[in-house]
């Protein structure tokens, strides 16, 4: 039997697309658990994400300290996630207490083409601000980086994630299906059922999986990775015989940072993967009607969650690990001064690791040029 928990939304207010006439298993929405717990849950996320990148719009708007190369980044981030928290989550919560979209076929293409280019961007934006991260650690001088490239690439990144996005905003439609005594309707991306609205579904689920998925991890996993290996060559480079306290502070920021890009690629991963893996299960199992239970139906409501909850993750994750980003979220959240003498420490904290990539690879530099000195004025004494 065909059930309409099927024909529930995926994505903002995207239903299976199921090629079916007619349901002849119903189970209403007040009989639904997911119809009570996703309400509240995104609610929160709508709650933290408008204070939490809201907050970092006004801090990188207001403060010019502020405005150097990774923080426009994060600021394009910020804007890309405060458009899926102002206009995704309300339909998202929304759709799940109600049986049909109600709001007509322009705003479904407008929230389809609007969720499509949030994405890109944030997904974007991150795999540009790990390549920035892995510059300024094999050349921290920074001398091929200026803040005007930056917003170059970052208005490249909103212009690509557009255009990605357009295909969404002239296909998709509300799609009408019979259930027992009524009609529903949902918001496809894929437009009405038809064989080729079947193979564009398939199509575009593996594109979408791996334009903002698999491709841009691989390409962060590939630049930590080397990140990583940079910073072990450096470590393996300083004097093992220097143990004073600057040695060892270098040592623990390194070590932190390792801890930090490794956190970010699996918060990444555990916030998109469920829910990739379950639109490509979903579009290319020819099955999918029958191998659908609980299991499936439990991973695509958490990975529909956790895809919406990356949006409002990084203000968060940003407080916990920056104690420059933390300062401004006591002033503008707490209405808490914090006092000169604090505030020196805090920005020094919070610009230990990039001082210790700096300082680290001078150092392994400085070492390079002393030993090479030395071999050269070896070699002119033995000839002497």
């Amino acid at each position: 039997q065909k059930s309409v928990r099927m024909l529930e939304p995926t994505d903002v207010t995207v239903a299976f697309d199921v090629a079916i006439d007619q349901v002849t298993e119903y189970e209403p929405y007040e009989e639904r658990l997911e119809t009570y717990v996703i309400p509240v849950v995104f609610a929160i996320i709508f709650f933290v994400g408008i204070l939490g990148n809201g907050t970092l719009v006004v801090i990188f708007l207001r403060h010019r300290a502020m405005r150097n190369i990774p923080n426009t980044y994060i600021f394009s981030l910020a804007l890309a996630d405060l458009l899926v928290i102002l206009v995704c989550v309300p339909l998202a919560s929304i759709i799940y207490t109600l049986e049909s979209w109600p709001w007509g076929v322009t705003l479904c293409r407008v929230t389809e083409c609007f969720r499509e280019i949030s994405i890109g961007v944030s997904v974007f934006t991150l795999t540009a601000l790990a390549a920035d991260r892995y510059c300024a650690i094999v050349n921290p001088l920074r001398k091929l980086q200026t803040r005007p490239i930056t917003v170059i690439v970052a208005v490249f990144i909103w212009l690509l994630a557009i255009a990605l996005a357009m295909p969404s905003a002239i296909v998709s439609d509300v799609v009408q299906v019979d259930i027992p005594n009524k009609t529903i309707e949902y918001c496809s991306p894929f437009g009405q059922r038809t064989n080729d609205s079947l193979a564009y579904s398939k199509f575009k689920t593996v594109v979408n999986s791996t334009v903002y998925y698999f491709l841009p991890l691989a390409i962060i996993g590939i630049l930590y990775i080397l990140m990583a290996y940079r910073l072990h060559a450096s470590a393996r480079d300083m004097p093992g015989e220097n143990t004073g306290p600057q040695s060892r502070s270098q040592a623990r920021a390194r070590r932190h940072v390792a801890r930090m890009v490794i956190v970010m690629v699996l918060v990444f991963i555990v916030c998109f993967l469920p829910h990739h893996v379950f639109q490509l299960w979903f579009h290319l199992n020819p099955n999918t009607e029958e191998d659908y239970d609980d299991f499936w139906h439990i991973l695509r409501i958490t990975g529909f969650c956790l895809s919406f909850l990356n949006s409002c993750i990084n203000p968060v994750a940003l407080y916990c690990v920056s104690g420059v980003f933390r300062q401004h979220f006591h002033r503008y959240l707490c209405c808490r001064q914090v006092s000169a003498q604090r505030r020196i420490g805090m920005s020094s904290a919070g610009n230990a690791c990039e001082t210790s990539f700096v300082s680290t690879i001078r150092r392994s530099q400085h070492n390079h040029s002393i030993r090479k000195s030395l071999s050269v004025h070896s070699v002119q004494s033995t000839k002497r």
